[in-house]
Parts: C-alpha cells; sequence; structure tokens
C-alpha cells in the first residue's frame, strides 16, 4: 500500500524551530518529493521540493533561508527544517511524490501520493 506519513508538527512560538518528517512504505529513490501546506481558508500551496537525482532544492520565496529540506533514501524520509518561524506558517503541512511529479514544477498538482498532514502552529 502505497503511503506517505507526515510527523513532527506541533505548538511552538515565534522564531523557534520544527523539524517535520515525511516517511514513504515504498521507496523514494526515484520519486521528487514535494511540501506543500494549507492555512485555514486558504489554499493548498507548494513550498519545498527535493529532486530524486543531484538532490537539487527549491523554496518557495517566503521560506528561503528558514527552511531547509534534505532526505534519507535509505529510511524512505524526507525532512523539512524549519527556523525562524513565523505566526503566518502556521498550516498543515503535507509531503507529496508521485511519478509525474517534478520539482521544476512544485507548486503544481501532479502529484499522487499525499499523507495526511501534520499540524504546525506558531503563536506566543
Amino acid at each position: 500500500q502505497v503511503q506517505l506519513v507526515e510527523s513532527g508538527g506541533g505548538l511552538v512560538q515565534p522564531g523557534e524551530s520544527l523539524r517535520l518528517s515525511c516517511t514513504a512504505s515504498f521507496s523514494l529513490d526515484y520519486y521528487d518529493i514535494g511540501w506543500f501546506r494549507q492555512a485555514p481558508g486558504k489554499e493548498r500551496e507548494g513550498v519545498s521540493c527535493i529532486s530524486s537525482g543531484d538532490g537539487s532544492t527549491s523554496y518557495v520565496d517566503f521560506v528561503k533561508g528558514r527552511f531547509t529540506v534534505s532526505r534519507d533514501n535509505a529510511k524512505n524520509t524526507v525532512y523539512l527544517q524549519m527556523t525562524s518561524l513565523k505566526p503566518e506558517d502556521t498550516a498543515v503541512y503535507y509531503c507529496v511524490t508521485g511519478e509525474a511529479y517534478d520539482c521544476s514544477d512544485y507548486g503544481g498538482d501532479t502529484y499522487d501520493y499525499w499523507g495526511q498532514g501534520t499540524q504546525v502552529t506558531v503563536s506566543s
């Protein structure tokens, strides 16, 4: 069964950090993996992506310099390290992938698989 499971969310104060994990039930070796988020009342938006080949990364402007995506293929896991968190980062975060999903269009809807999401709340 194809499954993606996110974890690591929580409630933090502004300026603090969290590391999200996305673990797959299958090998991620040949998949680009993206992170999306959805805040209440807003559309889901692409945040970051890491490619399967050279591990190159992409970030949306409002997280550049604060978020870092990485992968451990041996563990079928992708991470999103989030630092200097802001209240506007509050959202449910999802990881996505699929055979057609590509980091060159990481905000697109070409993914086939996604997890249940993990809630990140940044509040003082």
